[in-house]
């Protein structure tokens, strides 16, 4: 039936048909578009199939069912296209009972596609890439379903733990990522060559498929993105550039989207690349996209990855870390404790590699808002902000302006140490007040003694209110009640307000 069918192709070579005329041309192309590959009626010939499943690129006189073994070297890469272009029949996998025959005979074909691509074949040729990257595009290229979560942002914040959606088709999608991986890392594709194909609209179409659900298909996508930026040298200022904008997105419009974290990991391998001094691209990069997502409520879905990120543009050049520092207070979670938390661990981790000139920069602010942290009355917070101390490094900060730090954390220890209702945290709270009595006591004794000062003065203030409310209220009680028909004058000003 197969070489019935296979033998009603056109017999004459027509013109390549880009990439991108995939799925719009063909009639029976889709989710649905089975028949192609299945049995005809009884009695009734087989159809032609269009020019997208069996495109141009397809050699007439091989036969794409025939195994790679059974040609000779020079028809290797005729063959090579003509199963690309039989697997560009794309089926519905919702329905497992449906054409089963036939998804498998495509799955044997991706199978063979792939051991031929691991194979150190010939140099690819251009219809070789031409129909490479459309049989690519026309299996991976898709637009999700709208998600529910994503479209209510009151249930996603409820339903964070729910379990990811999974692609029906990953068993032939995962073996269509692995082809399109190896194609690009094998070292038969030229990229003066392919880059015609792997363009920016290709690229475009990957960024997209990063917002899939199933963490499997971004892993997929994280790979072979990493591995076009490194073959491709032309396209990573766009890559770089389109990356941002999801960012901006993210950032500025949905604060949604379920590749940030992978996207971000690409992004951290890309930073330590980075020739010195840094181009202001870069410090771009950092200020308007990097830091700002700190801002969205899923923060703790990439928390990791972007701490690495800044991390890594920090170590490439110091003098960043001050403006990262002045971004992390800008966006400084004030209701959101787990945010603190983990607000409090990247600054950990930026003022181990600070120098002395850029820690000076920030501290006041810095430390103000590290001191508001020690009284938060949530005490995962407060421990974390107390944790500080146990760094040697930024003890050593501490300790070389003692004098501008200490007065403005003083307040917060000691509070803390008299008042704070967790133990763990009075406990903490204690220590860093030794560490502090430790290092500068005179220094110490004199923030204590101003200490108490300004609680002796709240104290009396609280009192002078406690005994002006109590003269008013004895004045309110002395007064005879109203009754009667007495007038009350009202004045216009407060006939203005009440109305």
């Amino acid at each position: 039936m197969w070489k019935h069918f296979l033998s009603r192709l056109p017999k004459k070579s027509l013109k390549s048909e880009s990439i991108d005329s995939g799925r719009g041309n063909s009639g029976s192309h889709g989710p649905n578009a089975s028949s192609n590959l299945g049995h005809g009626r009884p009695n009734s010939a087989p159809r032609r199939t269009s020019s997208v499943v069996f495109p141009a690129s397809v050699i007439s006189g091989i036969e794409p069912l025939i195994s790679f073994k059974d040609v000779p070297s020079s028809e290797k890469m005729n063959l090579f296209i003509s199963k690309l272009s039989l697997c560009c029949v794309v089926f519905d996998f919702r329905d497992p009972t449906k054409n089963v025959a036939e998804k498998e005979l495509k799955r044997a074909t991706l199978f063979e596609l792939l051991d031929f691509v691991s194979s150190n074949p010939p140099k690819f040729s251009e219809p070789a890439i031409l129909a490479m990257c459309k049989t690519c595009a026309v299996n991976l290229f898709r637009v999700f379903p709208p998600n529910y979560r994503s479209s209510n942002s009151h249930h996603a914040s409820e339903n964070d733990d729910d379990e990811p959606t999974f692609d029906p088709a990953w068993p032939h999608l995962q073996i269509v990522y692995d082809l399109l991986l190896k194609f690009v890392t094998s070292s038969s594709l030229e990229a003066k060559v392919a880059k015609k194909y792997i363009n920016h609209r290709f690229i475009l179409k990957l960024l997209d498929l990063f917002d899939s659900e199933d963490p499997r298909e971004r892993d997929c996508l994280k790979a072979i993105l990493h591995r076009i930026y490194g073959k491709f040298m032309v396209h990573r200022p766009f890559i770089r550039k389109s990356i941002s904008n999801v960012f901006y997105r993210v950032v500025f419009e949905s604060e949604k989207h379920n590749g940030i974290a992978e996207l971000l990991e690409i992004f951290g391998s890309v930073v330590t690349g980075f020739a010195l001094p840094l181009k202001e691209e870069h410090k771009i990069f950092l200020s308007r996209a990097l830091i700002p997502l700190h801002k969205p409520k899923s923060l703790g879905i990439y928390f990791q990855q972007l701490s690495y990120c800044v991390t890594q543009f920090i170590e490439k050049d110091p003098k960043l870390a001050s403006t990262v520092i002045r971004g992390l207070l800008k966006y400084w979670p004030i209701t959101n404790t787990q945010k603190e938390v983990m607000f409090l661990s990247e600054l950990e981790e930026i003022l181990e590699v600070i120098n002395m000139a850029e820690f000076q920069k920030v501290m006041v602010p810095l430390f103000w808002r590290i001191g508001c942290c020690i009284n938060s009355y949530h005490f995962q917070v407060a421990e974390r902000a107390l944790f500080l101390w146990n760094n040697d490094q930024i003890v050593n900060l501490i300790a070389h302006n003692r004098h501008v730090i200490l007065p403005i954390i003083f307040p917060a220890v000691e509070t803390n140490a008299q008042n704070h209702w967790n133990h763990a945290v009075q406990n903490l709270s204690l220590n860093v007040r030794r560490m502090f009595s430790e290092m500068d006591d005179v220094l110490f004794l004199a923030c204590h003694s101003h200490y108490k000062e300004e609680q002796e003065k709240i104290y009396l203030d609280a009192e002078k209110r406690k005994e002006a409310w109590e003269q008013l209220e004895t004045a309110a009680s002395l007064r005879p009640p109203v009754a009667g028909n007495i007038a009350v004058l009202v004045t216009p000003l407060a006939t203005s307000i009440t109305c």
